[in-house]
């Protein structure tokens, strides 16, 4: 069985997911947003930066202007709440697929949920049909949507039911008093009918405005089997993020591993061993598989040599790349405290030759802190350093708050 080193596994890395402004044997460069996302399948954007900086990071010729177009000018990108219940955007042809694979099944789960604690929580007015108020809410806030794109605060406004309030049931701090708002619009991200869509004030803005679906998919969303859409989506992961393991596949999607193992099983693969294990190691190695008829070979080109073992990058929090695999340690190495909060969520990071060094911040005067984990050398600290330069520029002193840190980006953040 062929087995695919740690070392190529991070050139790999570099090349398919992290050098995409540079041509490859090919494979052109890319040069719009769009086909940045595609070639990840999907990029977080839990936090509206994160796809910018994302975009930025791999596209130098690239900037906000341009991620902004692609996503509330052309509408070419959606963002929709889909695996593992997180908030992604993806290419526009495949919502479909992204749709059906992920979206779906979270929100049924959603609406259970909601459902539920209608039903058996204490709630301000008190609830006596569940369903009925459920459908009410929602036509009012189609209602309201039809007027125009309106943010969380405004769309409470406009649809009164969503101020139906859960009470607390204990003394916990955690437990508050909280609106129906957040949930049901979860909901209804997930099946398909609203969209997040442009922040209100800066790109960075965290309050954004909600939008029909039929605004950027004006016919809606094709319907499509879910079964053959897991294949589609597994077939996708594994063009970006393979040779990788079943395991990592499954937590990616968020599937079960019967689930998994199935998609896996309609594709034409190869199964190979993948080397998991810490840069400079001893050897981990686990059961993996890949396309048949990736091309391995192209990624070992002599001719990438020198972007390869030239490369630093500023990944921002939870970029798909970060969060791409469940066993971590072959480009994380023994940093995963420093990067990763208590809850698993990545914040920025900094990247040298595939694999993670250090950790970055931009501090409330905009200038790019960044601290390295371990050496690099002169060439791989001159690298980093004008990175952080470039992407300084490129911001132009525009800032904002990073939602997940560790005690070190807290450390990072403070001036100088």
């Amino acid at each position: 069985m062929v087995r695919i080193t740690g070392e190529q596994r991070r050139r790999r890395l570099v090349v398919r997911q992290l050098a995409l402004g540079v041509d490859r044997p090919g494979v052109p460069a890319a040069t719009t947003p769009e086909e940045v996302t595609r070639r990840l399948v999907a990029l977080h954007a839990t936090e509206a930066p994160s796809v910018h900086l994302a975009v930025l990071a791999r596209v130098p010729a690239l900037g906000l202007d341009d991620v902004r177009d692609a996503l509330f000018g052309r509408r070419s990108l959606v963002k929709v709440l889909a695996m593992r219940r997180t908030m992604f955007v993806v290419p526009r042809d495949l919502v479909p697929v992204v749709h059906a694979a992920a979206s779906a099944p979270v929100a049924a789960r959603l609406r259970t949920r909601l459902l539920k604690e209608l039903a058996t929580l204490p709630t301000d007015p008190v609830v006596d049909d569940p369903e009925a108020l459920l459908a009410a809410a929602e036509a009012q806030v189609h209602a309201a949507l039809g007027a125009g794109p309106l943010d969380g605060a405004e769309l409470a406004r406009a649809a009164p039911l969503l101020r139906t309030a859960f009470l607390p049931t204990t003394d916990k701090a955690w437990d508050v008093r909280r609106t129906m708002t957040s949930p049901l619009l979860s909901v209804l991200s997930a099946e398909g009918s609203v969209v997040r869509g442009e922040p209100r004030g800066a790109w960075s803005s965290p309050r954004h405005v909600w939008s029909p679906m039929s605004d950027w998919c004006p016919d809606g969303i094709p319907a499509m089997d879910e079964e053959s859409a897991r294949v589609e989506l597994a077939r996708a992961w594994l063009e970006a993020f393979g040779p990788a393991t079943v395991a990592d596949l499954r937590w990616w999607t968020g599937w079960n591993l019967g689930q998994a193992r199935r998609a896996v099983a309609a594709l034409p693969v190869r199964e190979v061993e993948v080397e998991v294990g810490a840069p400079g190691g001893d050897p981990v190695v686990a059961d993996g598989v890949m396309l048949r008829g990736a091309d391995l070979d192209a990624d070992l080109d002599p001719a990438l040599d020198a972007v390869v073992a030239g490369h630093a990058a500023l990944l921002p929090t939870l970029d798909p790349t970060t969060m791409g695999w469940t066993a971590r340690d072959w480009y994380l190495g023994p940093h995963r405290a420093q990067i990763f909060d208590s809850a698993g969520n990545a914040g920025a990071t900094v990247w040298w030759q595939g694999r993670v060094v250090g950790l970055w911040v931009v501090r409330p005067d905009g200038e790019v802190a960044w601290r390295l984990l371990e050496d690099v050398g002169s060439d791989g600290e001159a690298a980093v350093a004008a990175e952080a330069e470039r992407l300084r520029g490129v911001l132009g002193g525009s800032t904002f708050t990073p939602g997940y840190t560790t005690p070190l980006y807290k450390e990072l953040l403070a001036p100088a």
